[in-house]
């Protein structure tokens, strides 16, 4: 039997795209698609997916909120994040929510189809520099000098979230709309960010939130 994927990514023309590819491996069907998170969950309970490939970067929705929703209510159901983001700042926070994998969208195609593979089987995919650093983090004696991955895993996941939104251009009110809190709140965050990031201006930490989304 073939095993069952859903793809829950906000760009329709990518998720047809990576349909084509999955569906090429004879192991592999891909039985829907859902552009949200509020579909993508109805999805997976409809279909009892083996895997659900998610993009973290779902619009105005969070996909890290979306993996902890999955690995709650659908424990059987593996995980692997597919996404722009990077994979050094985001993969370690994936694996806490629930993922078993995690994939560069500019990843050649058969890098895709291994990660299925290897997460079907139960094993947990990254690639072989973010397998040595998060190897180095856990079990080598922490470096002295703090570097731009320790300073991200600082963030608590809201600011994760509200630093992202910042480095794609969104304004204090925008991000307030998109998270339903109050501008104050984000105004507050932000404040937060910037002692933990030591930017000492807005625009410096509207730099390296950019920095970080590329």
């Amino acid at each position: 039997m073939k095993h069952k994927i859903v793809i829950i990514d906000d760009h329709i023309i990518f998720i047809q795209g990576l349909s084509l590819l999955i569906e090429s491996d004879k192991d592999f069907s891909v039985t829907g698609s859902a552009t949200n998170s509020h579909d993508g969950l109805e999805l997976i309970k409809q279909q009892k997916p083996d895997l659900v490939i998610v993009d973290l970067n779902l619009g105005d929705e969070d996909g890290l909120e979306l993996i902890k929703s999955i690995s709650v209510k659908f424990p059987k159901t593996k995980v692997l994040v597919l996404s722009m983001m990077q994979e050094r700042y985001y993969s370690e926070r994936c694996l806490a929510a629930g993922a078993k994998g995690y994939v560069m969208k500019d990843a050649a195609a058969d890098t895709v189809i291994r990660a299925l593979k290897a997460v079907l089987e139960g094993k947990i995919w990254l690639s072989e520099d973010e397998q040595k650093r998060y190897i180095d983090s856990h079990f080598k004696e922490p470096q002295q000098k703090q570097d731009s991955k320790s300073l991200m895993d600082s963030l608590s996941d809201r600011q994760l979230q509200i630093m992202r939104l910042i480095g794609q251009g969104n304004g204090t009110l925008e991000i307030a709309q998109m998270l339903s809190i109050s501008t104050k709140t984000v105004d507050a965050h932000k404040e937060q960010l910037k002692k933990k990031l030591n930017c000492s201006t807005s625009q410096e930490l509207l730099r390296l939130a950019i920095s970080w989304n590329k």
